[in-house]
């Protein structure tokens, strides 16, 4: 049971954000029922029904944890209500910091309930939808492959992007172009790995699986350009039988994502809204994204990269994992 504590407490101290539950200042054990009270600390009733609440967050419970995991869960509530009378004691819920902290959850939790209300319970995709998916991404199932990688993120201005470009190209190895790139005193971080298809950034995947070993591609970054070089590659490709579960959730949250967006436009085109000071840019619209990835020559990726400890080429496709 020890799991059940490590993973669960943070959810029911976390729950202090939405009050305490049923209690309710000036009720008795009596309007509450005898058989509602499942602990008491000082006198502070801990209900069946924050149990339940509690119960109902565990992702995954079956009928024969449920018993053990109800008994966890009443021991986590009174860990909880001895810490939360001590910290009330010492007046915590005045302090500035808890106060806005418990202001930023509550936001949060009812623009969330707001959300969840509105959006429904969502629905599934058609076998239509799922085929369709499977077949616009032959990169991610019917072709799908395992990269093996190697990065270079590079910090330069946007005026030195052309020369690292035609120096890449130029490069007969990797040693090389990091050697050039130590000259010119421009910040490196670079790592190797493995990744399958379905943790690459879907609008580099359909480039990537279509260039050759040793080839690169150089990606605009904030702070300047990746190079992705590709080691080399070995097909592993999915069917549609074994991709379908995943399709259907992606699906499903593609899908209420783009509810969700237009709901929230719905709402702050209906509602007055000014960015103040400091902020006015805010209140502007979100820059052009970024250039798309261009493949580049690339010096040969067997030889090793220049530095250590980069960044991952970003997160994967959430659902496909």
């Amino acid at each position: 049971m020890q799991g059940f504590k490590k993973l669960y407490l943070p959810l029911l101290i976390a729950a202090l954000v939405v009050g305490c539950g049923d209690k309710k200042e000036g009720a008795t054990t009596e309007e509450k029922g005898a058989t509602q009270v499942a602990a008491k600390v000082n006198g502070t009733e801990l209900t069946v029904h924050q149990i339940n609440y509690a119960l109902q967050r565990i992702p995954n419970l079956d009928k024969d944890q449920s018993k053990a995991a109800s008994l966890q869960v009443v021991k986590n509530l009174v860990d909880q209500e001895v810490l939360v009378q001590k910290a009330t004691e010492d007046k915590l819920d005045r302090d500035p910091a808890v106060v806005q902290a418990l202001d930023a959850a509550r936001r949060q939790i009812l623009a969330e309930a707001y959300m969840s209300r509105k959006l429904g319970t969502p629905t599934e995709p058609s076998d239509a939808e799922v085929t369709d998916y499977f077949n616009q991404h032959p990169e991610l199932f019917s072709k799908r492959k395992i990269y093996r990688l190697q990065e270079i993120s590079i910090k330069a201005p946007k005026d030195k992007h052309e020369a690292i470009r035609a120096q890449l190209a130029a490069s007969k190895t990797l040693n090389d172009f990091g050697a050039w790139l130590k000259a010119e005193n421009l910040p490196v971080k670079a790592a190797q790995g493995v990744k399958p298809a379905e943790q690459l950034p879907l609008d580099l995947l359909p480039k990537l699986s279509q260039m050759p070993d040793g080839q690169a591609m150089v990606v605009n970054t904030p702070e300047g350009l990746l190079v992705v070089v590709l080691a080399g590659s070995q097909a592993q490709p999915v069917t549609m039988e074994q991709a379908k579960p995943a399709i259907a959730r992606l699906l499903q949250q593609q899908a209420r994502q783009k509810a969700a967006k237009a709901e929230l436009d719905t709402l702050k085109a209906a509602a007055k809204i000014e960015y103040v000071g400091e902020f006015v840019d805010a209140g502007k619209e979100a820059p052009a994204a970024a250039a798309p990835a261009e493949p580049a020559a690339a010096a040969p990726a067997a030889d090793a990269a220049p530095a250590a400890d980069a960044d991952a080429i970003s997160k994967g496709i959430s659902g496909l994992k």
